[in-house]
């Protein structure tokens, strides 16, 4: 059996037993490196220096937590949370009322916003989420849709807006890594190319929006009820935090660094003592703390992906896909998309995915016949499928971290399993039409 193949399986088969998800990517990683020849010490040498590349990742997400948390303390996701409960207060309102769905478009659209107005990713959830747990219970949200709707939010806009995350992975990885590979790229509209499989996570949402549209109890006396947990906010603090995520979002997009605007709005928050100076240790070990469990996740994830790179069977896998292609193309887009979504569960990253299947999935497209759109759109839905559904992605931790801060959340049946059957299954279709009309 193939080494990938086999690795990803165990790493799933343990999650989907309730496994944690570092110590399923550890046997996942160990034993795909036995059977692919790599031995023992082979295999944990190569997970050794995979570590090093995750714990850069790792570093970045705390100190975009450390933002996240300088936003939380000057009170704007409270002063949220206490809007909606004044509105679920005047009114009586049911799981299908007009609240609900408020709600989950205020979730969706925060979401979006924090691949590019706000670029700190996965790191509001953690602040945003639990305040509004309360209204989640009372009004008998399944949590589910909500996992479904943030996983949605964090990966559309980066496969669709060239901006913030979508920048980096459309034009810094993906027509970077075309190019590399071969194709000519000069003119190639990505958002052009990338347009129907943006649709086909629009309808992995709406599908997921009408799935989980009943009720769903949850135990509210498990919910702390106090959305204000000390917070106390002014209308001061909210302009400061208005203004730093403004000046944060310019910043970015100015220098394209999204660690530099997240530690200039931090200045903001200390120059405005909404944060002080004497507080600021404090509040990066907060930011550390609360993106920890990711962070872990991720180097082990990025040791697991070096280990599948060292034994060379990811080129084998794709190999063995080419000798089935023949000359279809219907068959090889279907193939190569399949090859990426297994890729991807393993690795749990969409960015790394490109690099690695670019340098196979060009050459044979263009032996195809498939055109540089085609192709560009191939490759760029073969990395983003698997980010939603895989144990190991920062769009499935994420929402987890968040929904599941009472306990009532699993991560692998209530967040990976329904993000996956909604998002992947409509991603492979729309694909694959893709890579046939472009």
């Amino acid at each position: 059996m193939n080494a990938v193949v086999a690795a990803v399986a165990i790493m799933l088969v343990l999650s989907l037993c309730r496994v944690h998800v570092v110590v399923a990517l550890i046997a996942g990683a160990i034993a795909g490196g036995l059977l692919g020849g790599l031995g023992i010490e082979g295999s944990l040498a190569a997970f050794n220096k995979g570590l090093g590349g995750g714990a850069t990742v790792a570093l970045s997400y705390a100190l975009l937590g450390a933002f996240a948390v300088a936003i939380g303390k000057s009170g704007l996701a409270h002063a949220l949370a206490d809007k909606v409960l004044a509105v679920l207060g005047r009114k009586e309102v049911s799981g299908g009322g007009a609240v609900k769905w408020m709600l989950v478009g205020l979730l969706l659209a925060v979401a979006v916003s924090s691949q590019n107005i706000l670029p700190i990713h996965i790191a509001f959830i953690p602040l945003l989420v639990p305040p509004l747990l309360y209204v989640l219970t009372k009004l008998q949200i399944d949590r589910r849709l909500i996992a479904c709707v943030l996983a949605f939010g964090l990966i559309t806009p980066y496969m669709f807006l060239p901006v913030g995350f979508g920048n980096i992975f459309l034009k810094e990885i993906l027509l970077a890594n075309v190019a590399k590979s071969g194709a000519d790229v000069a003119g190639v509209a990505v958002t052009q190319a990338m347009l129907i499989p943006a649709l086909g996570m629009v309808t992995g949402l709406l599908i997921a929006l009408f799935s989980y549209r009943k009720p769903r109890a949850y135990e509210l006396q498990k919910v702390d009820g106090s959305v204000q947990a000390g917070v106390q906010y002014s209308p001061l603090t909210l302009l400061v935090a208005g203004v730093a995520i403004a000046v944060a979002f310019a910043i970015q997009l100015w220098l394209d660094s999204m660690i530099i605007g997240a530690l200039a709005g931090f200045v903001i928050f200390s120059v405005s003592r909404v944060v002080r100076w004497r507080e600021a240790d404090d509040l990066f070990t907060e930011g550390m703390k609360m993106m920890a469990m990711i962070g872990f996740i991720m180097i082990a994830a990025s040791g697991f992906a070096e280990v599948m790179r060292e034994t060379g069977q990811v080129k084998t896998l794709v190999d063995a896909a080419a000798q089935l292609i023949g000359n279809s193309k219907a068959v090889g887009a279907l193939l190569m998309l399949l090859v990426g979504l297994l890729v991807t569960l393993g690795i749990g990253s969409s960015f790394s995915t490109v690099p690695i299947i670019a340098a196979i999935f060009v050459p044979l497209s263009m032996e195809l016949g498939f055109s540089t759109l085609a192709i560009v759109s191939l490759v760029g839905t073969a990395g983003a499928l698997g980010d939603a559904g895989s144990p190991a992605s920062d769009s499935t931790l994420g929402p987890t971290a968040g929904l599941n801060v009472d306990g009532q959340h699993n991560h692998i049946w209530d967040t990976v399993v329904p993000t996956f059957l909604h998002y992947n299954l409509p991603l492979l279709v729309f694909g694959w039409v893709a890579a046939m009309v472009l």
